[in-house]
Formats: structure tokens, C-alpha cells, sequence
């Protein structure tokens, strides 16, 4: 049984940071893709970041290019999200993901998913 659990979210004001992560219950490198995607209230999941960990091929959603930096560490157990500049737009429920094999923005694709952590950000 994979289990993804997160930590890191808070709330912040506009222009804040926050550093998310992931803790995995397996070896990451067993899965091809992992990601974050986040649901606002009334909004539809929307993939944010995501990363190839063979080769650590980044990816990330046009809003957050250049803001936000995923990356793996501890001998790639752990999955961070590193949010800069944070904004209002930003807020929501933030969720680890694992094992997408392609469209790895895509949230429909993971198969394993954490609890969420929630990301609020005021102006």
C-alpha cells in the first residue's frame, strides 16, 4: 500500500512563501512521474508541478512557472513543492500525487494520492 502523506501548507499573505512535502511510503524512483495538483473551492483539480525522477525532467502549469520549484531529496523519499511569490490564486487544498506514466499536469492520471494539505494566501 502507497502512502503519500504531506505537510508544509499554512496561510500566508501575497507575495509569501511556502515549502510543501511529501513524505512516500515506497521507493519514489518505483514510480515514473510524481506531481502536486490543487483543488480550489469550486474549482476543478488543476495539475501544478510534476517531475520524471529518473531524470528529474521538471514540469509545471503556465501560472506558476518561474514561482514554484519541485524537486526530490532524502535519497528521493520525500517530493517539495517550493512555493515564492505566492498568490491570492494560489489558495487551496495541495495534494501529492504518484505513478502518473504520461501527462504527468494531467491529477486524473495518478493513481496514488495524499490527504492534501491546505495552501491559503490573503491579499
Amino acid at each position: 500500500q502507497v502512502q503519500l502523506v504531506e505537510s508544509g501548507g499554512g496561510s500566508v499573505q501575497a507575495g509569501g512563501s511556502l515549502r510543501l512535502s511529501c513524505a512516500a511510503s515506497a521507493y519514489t524512483r518505483s514510480f515514473y512521474y510524481m506531481g502536486w495538483f490543487r483543488q480550489a473551492q469550486g474549482r476543478e483539480r488543476e495539475g501544478v508541478a510534476c517531475i520524471r525522477t529518473g531524470d528529474g525532467a521538471t514540469y509545471y502549469t503556465d501560472s506558476v512557472k518561474g514561482r514554484f520549484t519541485i524537486s526530490l531529496r532524502n535519497a528521493n523519499s520525500t517530493l517539495d513543492l517550493v512555493m515564492n511569490s505566492l498568490e491570492p490564486e494560489d489558495t487551496g487544498m495541495y495534494y501529492c500525487a504518484a505513478g502518473a506514466t504520461a501527462l504527468c499536469l494531467e491529477p486524473n492520471g495518478y493513481p496514488y494520492r495524499g490527504q492534501g494539505t491546505q495552501v491559503t494566501v490573503s491579499s
